[in-house]
């Protein structure tokens, strides 16, 4: 792919540099040039400006095959794929014979006779239902090895405000992200309002994806990966996972939960971005997976983009936006985003997740009663759910669940809690 790239650039040169660009003099015998030469210019230098036009090539990779089925990167693929797995029966199964079952999947994928096994599918609701769709073992394998290859190409061509799924990105950050572009657009809040001083002024458009990895187009998708990536091998094994998932006649679709997915979501979506980024040069731009909001000062321009972005899904990605989740709010009320209701002073967590942590913390006591579970186990649970909650305004519920802590695993306490004690007292 070729970008037509016009450089403007300035550069000192002498009178008769200059004269070949343009020899006309006026009256004080100075050159008419295109840049200032007013009077105080007597160094016998002038400034010229000069258009060059300049074709830059877009980078792209080939020869990755050999990188990706190596014996180093299908290890480090195992050792992703194990990891927080490892007391799983498919992973002992698996590492029984090790060094065996890679060098058969490194064969497979060279000989090209490498085909998934189905995928075992199960329902979610967490509230919504969902189809959740589970690979096998050594498929995971293989997607971590694709993953740990041409990952970081596309990294490299990312937006910088897209979290999901990303390294040193993720929900929590975008939510600090949107913090700061909330008080950007309305000036922190100082801007007077239509009514009074008081009121907030800026509006967001907080939009969602219909069915969106229902409807990711196979085509439009290979085409967009293959923009960057011209291994023809590569390409073929993306084949082989994408078409797992597919019906007789219906190429588009991913399942929910296979690592890969995940990727290609980004992928598929990074044309949105650019579009939003560098056609509609929307500034105040946040997306996280198929969720993304936008912030202006002005409703009507939230207005214009709108039907501008939903007109791009539907010509180009062949998706669309969703009709009742995707509105524009005021900045004065709730902002509904990755499982928080934002408020412009404040935040707190979606009821639903609310209601989840609770439960999850009951479903922990009884178990716990029966020594079904290990004390371990819940504080490692419990210290992801605490840290989730600190980035909302939600100290009654945070005291609420201590408490109920303090009364089910009274005199428990973890391993990790003594290794921290132990390590303060340098043993």
């Amino acid at each position: 792919m070729k970008n037509e790239v016009v450089v403007i650039y300035f550069k000192l040169v002498s009178y008769t540099t200059v004269s070949a660009l343009n020899s006309n003099r006026n009256l004080n015998n100075r050159l008419n040039v295109n840049g200032n030469n007013h009077g105080n210019n007597r160094n016998g230098c002038a400034f010229g400006i000069a258009l060059v036009s300049k074709t830059n090539e877009m980078k792209t990779y080939t020869n990755l095959y050999s990188k990706l089925t190596s014996k180093k990167n299908l290890y480090s693929a195992w050792r992703k794929a194990r990891k927080g797995k490892t007391n799983k029966d498919y992973v002992k199964n698996f590492e029984e014979n090790l060094i065996d079952n890679i060098s058969l999947l490194k064969t497979e994928l060279l000989l090209h006779s490498y085909r998934p096994k189905p995928l075992k599918n199960f329902i979610v609701r967490d509230p919504k239902t969902r189809k959740i769709s589970k690979s096998d073992f050594r498929d995971r394998i293989v997607h971590h090895a694709l993953v740990n290859v041409i990952e970081p190409i596309f990294e490299k061509v990312f937006i910088y405000d897209s979290y999901a799924n990303r390294k040193g990105k993720g929900n929590l950050v975008a939510l600090e992200r949107l913090d700061y572009f909330k008080r950007k657009v309305s000036r922190n809040g100082k801007t007077k309002g239509w009514f009074d001083n008081n009121q907030v002024k800026g509006y967001c458009l907080k939009a969602d994806i219909k069915h969106y990895f229902e409807e990711v187009n196979h085509k439009i998708l290979l085409r967009v990966i293959k923009k960057k990536i011209k291994c023809n091998k590569t390409i073929w094994l993306v084949k082989q996972i994408l078409n797992n998932n597919i019906t007789k006649g219906n190429s588009k679709g991913m399942p929910l939960g296979n690592l890969t997915s995940q990727f290609f979501a980004n992928v598929y979506l990074n044309e949105l971005d650019y579009f939003v980024k560098h056609r509609l040069r929307a500034k105040y731009y946040v997306r996280y997976v198929d969720d993304f909001v936008i912030l202006h000062p002005f409703r009507t321009q939230l207005i214009g983009w709108k039907e501008e972005i939903n007109d791009f899904l539907k010509n180009e990605l062949k998706i669309e936006l969703h009709f009742d989740k995707s509105r524009i709010i005021p900045l004065s009320k709730p902002i509904s985003f990755v499982g928080f209701r934002v408020f412009y002073y404040y935040k707190l967590l979606k009821r639903f997740n609310q209601k989840n942590i609770q439960r999850r913390l009951g479903k922990y006591c009884v178990l716990f009663s029966e020594n079904k579970i290990n004390y371990d186990k819940i504080y490692d649970s419990l210290q992801g759910s605490f840290a989730y909650m600190e980035r909302a305004n939600t100290h009654r519920l945070k005291k609420k669940l201590l408490k109920q802590v303090e009364d089910n695993f009274k005199g428990e306490i973890s391993s990790v809690e003594v290794n921290k004690y132990l390590k303060y007292l340098n043993f």
